[in-house]
Parts: structure tokens; sequence; C-alpha cells
């Protein structure tokens, strides 16, 4: 299966959501779009030419083979607490980056300094369903401002423990406008979250095309 042949949904319909929903249009990919603001995803669907069809959160996990949940690390806990089984069969997408406000003006890590947002989620899905860390690298801005950069695409990291699974998140990245890099395995996610040294904001500070982000791997 590619991604042209799967049905796709983004969750979430906040800054990052509605950032990937312009860029998977931009790039022709057809999408299911769900959020708790039906009202925000209608508004949002009304101007992708037609790629994105609105959809509750209930029929988006049912319809999808890859599903995007572009929330908050604690939204998407609850998302699996909620679906449950329902999420088994599934390549499900973790942008997610596990921080908050340090009472200082920046932030830090909500969960350990070792530990991964994208290990943690994907240890808590129910078997046959399978996590991809991508989409969280890069800032909602970047991710819009950089999207088809010619002559050479910036890149997007991803992390995946199921080859398969990798290939199809790999498609929706090209989809989205950038050039897909995979960083290894789930154990690599902590590397591409922020803080982590592929992150934007941790060691890169800034896009790297793929002929850099090899250097750098």
């Amino acid at each position: 299966m590619t991604i042209s042949d799967s049905t796709v949904a983004i969750i979430g319909t906040g800054t990052l959501g509605s950032t990937l929903a312009a860029n998977f249009a931009a790039g022709g990919q057809d999408f299911l779009l769900a959020g708790r603001d039906q009202e925000a995803a209608r508004k949002l669907a009304s101007g992708l030419d037609g790629h994105a069809e609105v959809v509750s959160v209930d029929e988006a996990v049912d319809r999808a083979d890859v599903l995007v949940l572009a929330v908050w690390f604690d939204s998407f806990k609850e998302l699996i607490a909620q679906y449950g089984e329902r999420l088994s069969g599934k390549v499900i997408v973790d942008p997610t980056n596990p921080t908050g406000p340090d009472g200082h003006g920046g932030f830090r890590k909500i969960i350990g300094e070792q530990e991964s947002s994208g290990q943690i989620l994907a240890g808590l899905l129910p078997a046959g369903a399978r996590l991809v860390k991508a989409f969280g690298t890069l800032s909602a801005g970047t991710l819009a401002a950089a999207a088809r950069q010619e002559p050479d695409r910036a890149v997007e990291f991803y992390a995946a423990d199921d080859d398969a699974a990798g290939d199809l998140v790999a498609g929706l990245i090209r989809a989205g406008g950038y050039e897909p890099v995979r960083v290894g395995g789930l154990d690599q996610s902590i590397r591409i979250e922020m803080f982590g040294d592929l992150h934007e904001f941790g060691g890169l500070g800034r896009v790297v095309t793929k002929e850099e982000a090899l250097k750098v791997i």
C-alpha cells in the first residue's frame, strides 16, 4: 500500500493541524479532517480546494488507514485511552513535543530527560497499531514557510520501527512538500523531539537539505 492508496486523517485543527492540512492539500493529498470544533474544521476545509472532508473524530478513527494526531501530548494519550482497540491495524503519526512552560519564558520537558514521547505513546497503543514519529521537528511556522523549497527540498525527519508504516509516512511527508529522512527506529525519537540534536530548536537551529541531513544523522 502507498500513501495514494490510503485514507489519511488529520485529527486536530490548531496551528499544527491547520499547517499540515494546507501543506497536504497543496501537494494534492486528499484527507479527512476532524477536531473538537467542527465549525473550525469546516472553515479550514473551505480553503483547501476540496482536498479535505470534514468528519467527526469517531469517523476519522474508523475510516482512516493513517491517522495524524496533531494534538498535545496529554490529548494524544487521552485519544489512545478513548479509542483503544479501534486503533489496531492503523498507522498513527505522532508529532508531539512533550514540553510545557518553564516559568521563565521558555520551555521544559514534562517527561524524563531521557524519555521520548514517541516511545511512551507507542507503548500505549494496542497490538497491531504502528506509530511513526514525524512532523514535530519543525515549528508550524517553518513547516508552512519551507514547504516545496527549491531547488533542494528541506528535510522532515521521521522515526519508525515498522518499515511499511515508515514508507507510508514518508509518502505523506513528500506530499507535504518535504524530503523524508528516516533517523532510525522509535528509539531515535528523542533526537527529533524538542531539545533533541535534530530538532529545529535543538541542535540544528534551522532546516536542512537531504545532503546536510545525511551528514548529521
